[in-house]
């Protein structure tokens, strides 16, 4: 019998690059495990079939991971034409094989036009959306008639970077909620030939541009070399916020901001700011009224110790 392991503490942000065949709740616990931590959460599913970036949060971070999870996406795909599966991807039963006809650029840009912008799509059936309280997926696997919802989604661009006989090769940016898998279904049924997804992998999410991802295998090899080498691939909460604007605050207002009270002459209006502390440490999240008044929304929890206990907020 495996030792039994003692989880402990423990706060950052974690850009794992999840390999193909692995859920992405399997991939939070194998990372969760070689950290020992406490508590983690991910910012949205990858498929198992799909590889590519998928921020983990654990302690204090876990607070953002809603806000990850409406972050803007980019992601690679490869489309096999002519051939439709129940989970519009490659691990699905086949469906349905129809010739492919001989497409011209024009006819792909034709095609594609459609499923830019604000689109309304339907979610594959076998999806985690909630229907009757239950995931999509569970009913399919029943073998339950399912109409799986339609829902509005922002694609920013779908682009074709290769084509070659039943082949293509997409690039695709999105916002939250977004299933490329559908838009290839999609792409698919406009050629009158159907598609699926062979391969999918996502490049980065918000503020993540240019992220540097860790293997499960790499972050066993850094946990072999010691303690510190395995933490120095966890990033600070501070990492998941730099899209958002932002708040400094001297001690005294650290201070009563830690309490939950609203502080006065914080700028501009904004839906949602990161407030910082003396020496740029994120205390929390707030929001900036029209009169500049912040009111704190969320605290980290050190920001909450260093309040007086008598008024501190509970969060």
């Amino acid at each position: 019998m495996p030792p039994k392991i003692r989880f402990r503490p423990l706060d950052g942000l974690l850009l794992l690059d999840k390999p193909q065949g692995l859920s992405s709740n399997a991939a939070l616990q194998a990372a969760r495990r070689l950290f020992r931590a406490e508590k983690g959460g991910h910012t949205g599913s990858l498929d198992p079939l799909a590889t590519g970036l998928l921020p983990l949060c654990f302690g204090e971070a876990t607070k953002i991971a809603g806000l990850l999870l409406g972050s803007r996406k980019a992601y690679e795909t490869t489309a096999v034409l002519g051939v439709t599966t129940d989970t519009d991807d490659a691990d699905g039963a086949v469906l349905r094989e129809r010739p492919v006809p001989t497409l011209a650029p024009a006819d792909l840009e034709t095609a594609l036009a459609p499923l830019r912008g604000s689109i309304r799509q339907r979610a594959p059936i076998y999806s985690a959306l909630k229907q009757g309280g239950e995931p999509l997926y569970a009913k399919a696997r029943r073998g339950e008639a399912i109409e799986a919802p339609e829902r509005e989604v922002e694609v920013h661009a779908i682009e074709v970077l290769a084509a070659e006989g039943d082949r293509i090769r997409l690039r695709v940016e999105c916002g939250s909620g977004t299933y490329v898998r559908s838009l290839v279904r999609d792409l698919g049924e406009a050629l009158g030939c159907g598609a699926h997804v062979a391969e999918l992998r996502r490049l980065w999410v918000e503020p993540f541009l240019a992220p540097r991802m860790y293997t499960l295998e790499a972050l066993d090899a850094l946990a072999g070399a010691g303690e510190a080498a395995l933490l120095g691939a966890l990033l600070p909460v501070e990492a998941g916020l730099a899209g958002f604007p932002r708040r400094d605050l001297d001690a005294d207002g650290a201070r009563r901001f830690g309490m939950g009270q609203r502080l006065r002459g914080q700028g501009e209006p904004a839906e949602m700011v990161a407030v910082h502390g003396p020496g740029g440490r994120v205390l929390g999240l707030g929001s900036v009224d029209g009169e500049g008044l912040l009111v704190p929304q969320r605290l980290f929890s050190w920001a909450v110790r260093n309040a007086p206990s008598a008024a501190r907020p509970k969060h």
